[in-house]
């Protein structure tokens, strides 16, 4: 994972991590290579967990015109 891996995307890390996966599960890679992906995907990983709990914070509030926020309540209709 390069420098800029900060600067990736959702989709982007997803996208590596998966290539990742999928470059473990062959099992034809050499065990320091397979230290250095595994090293690798747990970073990309962590980084969308981040972004994704970040997200989760955002939604959690709604900015209103005004400037107000309030939390954001998902009303459930009575069946």
């Amino acid at each position: 994972m390069t420098e800029k891996a900060g600067k990736l995307t959702f989709e982007e890390a997803m996208i590596q991590l998966e290539e990742i996966v999928e470059k473990l599960e062959q099992g034809d890679v050499p065990l320091e290579e397979s230290i250095d992906l595994y090293q690798q995907g747990m970073k990309l990983s962590k980084l969308c967990h981040t972004k994704l709990k970040n997200v989760e914070k955002k939604m959690d509030t709604i900015m209103h015109e005004d400037g107000r926020e309030e939390p954001f309540v998902i009303q459930e209709e009575d069946l």
